[in-house]
């Protein structure tokens, strides 16, 4: 079994910042690309960044240069520095992650989502 559970969602002014954090834990023998997506109601969930293993990292535009995302493979963690937020961030923010945790291939898992809301 494995589980990944995000934290550090909230509410926060325009301007502000949030780290998010979400950590995987069960049966992980190695992961491959983590990564965060976001879903705001009535729109589809759009990919926000992606990290690899080996630290290589790709964002959405509309993110560029105010989001970070970072990974503690150690712990098997992936974090997002928001920074800068804007009303159009919020949304709620899933992470996702590529585990092989036995048998023939990696499986994507994903959190349970956490909520962003940012205030004008």
């Amino acid at each position: 079994q494995v589980q990944l559970v995000e934290s550090g969602g909230g509410l926060v002014q325009a301007g502000g910042s949030l780290r998010l954090s979400c950590a995987a834990s069960g049966s992980i023998r190695s992961i491959n690309a983590m990564g965060w997506y976001r879903q705001a109601p009535g729109k589809q969930r759009e990919l926000v960044a992606t990290i690899t293993r080996g630290g290589s990292t790709n964002y959405a535009d509309s993110v560029k240069g105010r989001f970070t995302i970072s990974r503690d493979n150690a712990n098997n963690t992936v974090y997002l520095q928001m920074n800068s937020l804007k009303p159009e961030d919020t949304a709620v923010y899933y992470c996702n992650a590529n585990i092989y945790s036995g048998g023939v291939y990696y499986h994507d898992y994903w959190g349970q989502g956490t909520q962003v809301t940012v205030s004008s």
